[in-house]
């Protein structure tokens, strides 16, 4: 049988006690019935609630997808901004070999495009694109998001010239509405394969639909193991009104009163350079979800040890404003000891015969309590090891914990309305049509 995640608050406890956490928690199980019963806010985004069961059925479909593209070419451009391509990258990432291009073993590559707008990383791109038979999986509900829509139009143009509008179109996946929006009309015109986005979705708790699941198929990863290990932990999570025994409950709760307790910060930290893509997921996540109408904790992120260097130094010693949420993970996959040196000039002999990881968790460990000293408050999150199994746990318990969290902190965890306001000075700023009343006034406080 195998084990599950866990959480640990022991190095919070001089901060926020055991019985107030579970006291908390127990008073979130009414958050919990409404999530579940959908009578609380958003209500009408919380299909990824039961997303463990109901993918299952579309399993075949995105195998089979996935096994086309990798037949038919050596690269896959993964187009999306957000939740459109932040869980598929993170999940590549924390499963893939640290460096998958420069492998001489033979493997699809994943790239990504229609995060930004910046046209070096566009040239780069087209540049790399020019020598690969790539593929295109376009991710985007209305087909009209500025940065997703713009990549789009580009790699459209520059694949159809390459190889064809008839080969091109045999070569694009879109992952789109089911009836509407601009992809859809476009897919339907050109005769794409397409895959729907839940309408009860949104594109941050998106992850385990197609719009994650077919790049993370498509770069060989195992999807049925990620989706099962999310189901283990909705049974554990979504299912279990104990208060004390279900781990996303235990944590809304004990973020919420840290955060009653002065600490607006969290950072999310990482003790192997994988889970960076899972923190960046993480922060749009809790960013998105919770910060509106002046609340919310502040989502931050570190990859440690590396930021030791860099950060460490105000984590241990500056403003009292933060707490660490650390991911741990026991078990590596790979095994290397340390060498014995006959003359010892780096002073390194007392680690021979030790494994890396040993040392990194005993650096672990002296940083939680350094960081304890210096009065910072750590939650530890520890899985067996890191595999797509535990991966989906790690999805799911944070997805649910986010909900659960936002509904303590009184505010609505599945909308974004503050996301909107770059766009509508982006499109006046730009001229787009409808926004020109609205184009003068901005270039007049520019003047």
């Amino acid at each position: 049988m195998k084990e599950n995640l866990s959480i640990s608050l022991k190095n919070a406890a001089s901060f926020i006690s055991y019985e107030e956490v579970i006291a908390l928690a127990q008073q979130s199980v009414r958050h919990l019935e409404s999530i579940n019963a959908g009578t609380g806010a958003g209500s009408d985004f919380l299909g990824w609630l039961s997303l463990p069961d109901d993918v299952i059925q579309q399993f075949d479909r995105i195998e089979k997808t996935a096994k086309h593209l990798r037949s038919v070419s050596d690269t896959t451009v993964v187009i999306g901004i957000g939740g459109s391509y932040l869980g598929a990258k993170a999940v590549i990432e924390a499963l893939s070999h640290s460096f998958t291009s420069l492998q001489k073993t033979k493997h699809h590559e994943i790239l990504f495009a229609g995060q930004n707008i910046c046209e070096d990383y566009m040239s780069d791109l087209l540049e790399i694109l020019e020598g690969r038979n790539y593929s295109i999986v376009v991710i985007s509900k209305s087909g009209t998001t500025t940065e997703p829509a713009i990549a789009f139009r580009i790699l459209k143009d520059h694949l159809e010239r390459k190889v064809g509008k008839v080969q091109a179109a045999d070569r694009i996946i879109a992952i789109t509405d089911s009836s509407k929006g601009a992809l859809k009309t476009l897919a339907d015109i050109n005769g794409y394969e397409t895959f729907v986005i839940p309408d009860n979705i949104g594109g941050r708790y998106s992850v385990l639909t197609p719009v994650g699941l077919l790049p993370v198929a498509i770069s060989g990863l195992d999807i049925k193991s990620l989706v099962k290990g999310a189901q283990a932990m909705e049974g554990i999570t979504r299912k279990n009104h104990n208060a004390s025994s279900n781990p996303s409950l235990v944590y809304a709760a004990a973020r919420n009163l840290l955060l009653q307790g002065g600490r607006s910060v969290e950072i999310l930290v990482g003790f192997t350079s994988r889970l960076h893509y899972i923190s960046e997921w993480w922060k749009q996540l809790y960013g998105e979800s919770e910060g509106k109408e002046g609340k919310g904790i502040f989502p931050a992120s570190v990859d440690f040890t590396t930021d030791l260097h860099s950060l460490g130094q105000y984590i241990q010693e500056g403003q009292r404003i933060l707490f660490e949420t650390i991911i741990s993970v026991r078990n590596p996959k790979k095994k290397i000891t340390i060498p014995q040196e006959k003359d010892d000039s780096d002073q390194l002999n007392y680690l021979a015969g030790k494994r890396l990881s040993e040392v990194n968790h005993n650096a672990e460990t002296g940083t939680i309590l350094a960081h304890n000293d210096g009065n910072v408050p750590v939650i530890k999150i520890e899985i067996p090891e890191l595999d797509e199994f535990y991966t989906g746990q790690l999805i799911y318990f944070f997805e649910l914990a986010c909900a659960v969290s936002g509904y303590i902190l009184d505010v609505n965890p599945f909308d974004q309305p503050g996301v909107e306001a770059y766009k509508k000075n982006m499109f006046a700023l730009l001229n787009k049509p409808g926004f020109e009343e609205a184009g003068k006034k901005l270039k007049e406080r520019l003047k």
